[in-house]
């Protein structure tokens, strides 16, 4: 059999034998929504918990919008110009509505890559910020979690009388799903509560995991961060396996939120089975795999449901390398032996930039064997970070039966990070 398998903004097709294939594991249809657009027009009338958007910004006068980066398929030059609509639909001016767009510890987006994934005519029409996290005159202390994480958010956060967060809420490796709080800490947060937050116990404890939201401590300090915000409001979609939008979850930015999960866990939780000897996957396509750094996501996703030494196949075009600031998560995985060394380096040494995405792949790499498919990056570097670089499907899959015999059980999780794939039973 043929399947189809996201790369970059195009597809990739794997053909398997019939009889090995045990599970293709695909997020449920969606309903389409017949306009975008005025899908969040209304959402914004009848939000969740709180009033119409537009009632609130006609007593703010210092507003700011929250963006997700360019690493993110967040459809924003769909959802913000509704936003930017009911804003100033009330009577506020351009001067008084600023962008800050969430990098979290991401490098900053050329003026080319703002208009990519912003649109032009946003930019044109209200002033966009980039957020630095390591910028310590850009941010500004509110308080301690009682997960001990020093908050440090964006002056302009508290500065503002309205913070309107926007984004995406799709499954998330260790917060359990992305939106919401995110939007905060990482995303416009200072690079010590971002260290903390995602520190190595935090990401050791066994609930900070795909899909869970109860329990889970990254989560939760999360939350206690995003409440020390005040006249926050929350605007998030749900999107597809073709990025369309597929529902609107507006208002209150912890019940909205927790609507939002709600809807997209009836879609995207599926089950195989039995533990697969090969996993083929994929980090969904443009724009998250852009580089090797958000792959990651992908592996973690193949290992819910891969055995022990067993083979996650991944593909993920990954136009920019292994990642553009990202030379940490790199080194602390070439330059160990073994990802027992990895991790055990990150406990001795920690904060150290990008440990938590090295913690998780070295995890991985305890347990299974990784295939990289990807023509962006030279096969040496895949091969320093104890994988297995190819550069078609056909040489993948010749590797992968080396490793796990010619007659492996094979699952497929096509769409990668955007399930939740889970073992029955």
């Amino acid at each position: 059999m043929i399947i189809s398998v996201p790369y970059g903004k195009g597809i990739v097709d794997v053909d398997l034998p019939d009889r090995n294939v045990i599970a293709i594991l695909k997020s449920a249809d969606f309903d389409p929504l017949i306009n975008e657009a005025e899908a969040i027009r209304n959402s914004l009338n009848a939000p969740i918990g709180d009033e119409p958007l537009s009632l609130t910004a006609s007593r703010k006068t210092r507003i700011t919008v929250i963006v997700s980066d360019y690493t993110r398929a967040t459809p924003n030059k769909i959802l913000i110009p509704p936003v930017i609509e009911a804003i100033k639909k009330v009577g506020r001016r351009a001067d008084e509505l600023k962008i800050l767009v969430a990098y979290g510890l991401h490098k900053s987006a050329s003026e080319d890559e703002l208009k990519e994934f912003l649109g032009k005519e946003t930019l044109d029409e209200v002033e966009v910020i980039n957020h630095d996290a390591e910028d310590e005159k850009s941010i500004i202390y509110l308080g301690e979690t009682s997960f001990r994480t020093a908050v440090y958010v964006n002056r302009l956060i508290v500065e503002s009388d309205l913070v309107v967060l926007t984004g995406l809420i799709e499954p998330h490796f260790f917060a359990g799903y992305s939106g919401g709080r995110k939007a905060i800490l990482p995303g416009v947060a200072g690079k010590e509560s971002i260290f903390h937050n995602h520190s190595f116990k935090m990401i050791m404890h066994p609930l900070s995991r795909y899909g869970v939201l109860s329990g889970n401590p990254i989560h939760e300090d999360m939350v206690e961060a995003a409440k020390m915000i005040k006249h926050a409001y929350l605007v998030n979609v749900v999107i597809d396996r073709n990025h369309k939008i597929t529902g609107v979850f507006a208002g209150d930015i912890f019940k909205a939120h927790l609507e939002g999960v709600k809807f997209l866990d009836a879609h995207v939780k599926v089950k195989s089975p039995s533990r697969a000897d090969i996993v083929i996957t994929s980090n969904g396509g443009y724009p998250l795999d852009r580089d090797l750094y958000q792959a990651v996501k992908g592996m973690a996703t193949g290992e819910l449901i891969v055995r022990e030494g067993g083979v996650i196949v991944i593909f993920a075009e990954c136009i920019d390398g292994i990642g553009r600031g990202h030379e940490n998560f790199y080194q602390l995985i070439a330059e160990a032996k073994n990802p027992e060394e990895t991790l055990e380096r990150i406990r001795r040494e920690e904060p150290i930039k990008d440990q938590w995405e090295a913690q998780i792949l070295a995890q991985i790499l305890k347990k299974t064997n990784v295939i990289l498919v990807t023509k962006n990056i030279k096969h040496s570097l895949i091969e320093e970070m104890h994988m297995i670089p190819s550069s078609s499907s056909e040489e993948a899959l010749e590797q992968a039966y080396r490793i796990a015999g010619r007659n492996p059980r094979i699952a497929v999780v096509p769409e990668g990070p955007y399930v939740i794939p889970a073992v029955e039973n």
